[in-house]
């Protein structure tokens, strides 16, 4: 993967010095191949994100959660399908290994609501016919790391949240022209600015983390939707003194295929205890 970087000066570099830049760059090389009007303005493309994703209709997700626990790395990875009008999206969810490798957990179905979290397989004496639901409001992280996956829909809406940005170049991914931006977005502020059930998710979410702050890196195509987004999260860990770092990284693709997410009903929701392990 080739990308086209652009020097930055002093570490903070403003709008026309990013242009500025650019077309030297694509000058040398024989043309201009970029859309001045993102580069220009970074902060405002990124805040509009959420809104191309909807504009879009659907896609399929790729997610991908790391964290360091123990000294040792884990990584957790789903697969599936969110419908961004609706709001409404189903992923298979891959817990990692046991330590000594001898054993995996099972595959650990997802379904994203407004505001709630549908799981089945999650948790010990849940029958392997129900579902257990979350009010993601009432979880500490909004459910963008609890769940092991961050809602598509929330991961966009964190950008609502900019607060500084800057264009970095142009790259493929997956055989299409990107461009990549780096920056960090607050999640109050991107709470303020989100829509639906979504601003109950980021207000939790800022005031559970161990900072508002979120950096980030992604990946908007030509229509300004994401295809790459991975924020690095920090929250409090509740057993022991100090914080933990966990990178979400989410992939889009697929844009308009048919989703077809159907919701448990209320029958087929567990309403006993759930046991961990």
């Amino acid at each position: 993967m080739t990308e086209r970087q652009h020097r930055q000066a002093g570490g903070s570099v403003v709008a026309a010095v990013l242009m500025a830049c650019a077309c030297a760059t694509s000058c040398s090389s024989g043309g201009a191949t970029l859309d001045d009007a993102h580069a220009a303005d970074p902060v405002a493309t990124l805040r509009r994100a959420a809104d191309a994703l909807e504009n879009a209709g659907s896609s399929k997700a790729s997610t991908s959660m790391e964290m360091a626990t123990g000294g040792t790395r884990v990584t957790i990875r789903g697969e599936g399908v969110y419908d961004y009008r609706e709001r409404l999206g189903r992923l298979k969810v891959m817990l990692p290994q046991d330590p000594a490798g001898t054993s995996e957990h099972r595959p650990i179905t997802e379904l994203l609501a407004p505001g709630a979290l549908f799981m089945k397989n999650r948790g010990a004496g849940v029958p392997a016919d129900k579902w257990v639901r979350v009010d993601t409001a009432t979880l500490s992280d909004g459910n963008l790391v609890t769940g092991g996956a961050t809602d598509p829909l929330a991961a966009a809406e964190v950008l609502r949240g900019t607060r500084t940005a800057t264009y970095v170049g142009t790259t493929e991914l997956a055989g299409t022209e990107v461009r990549h931006y780096r920056g960090t977005a607050d999640l109050a502020a991107a709470a303020k600015d989100a829509t639906g059930a979504n601003k109950d998710v980021l207000a939790a979410a800022a005031k559970g983390f161990a900072t508002t702050a979120v950096p980030f890196d992604v990946y908007l195509d030509d229509q300004g939707r994401i295809r790459k987004i991975r924020h690095r999260f920090s929250f409090v860990n509740g057993q022991r003194q100090g914080t933990v770092a966990v990178a979400s990284t989410t992939l889009l693709y697929d844009f308009g295929i048919a989703t077809d997410v159907r919701l448990p009903t209320a029958r087929d929701i567990y309403a006993g205890e759930i046991a961990e392990g």
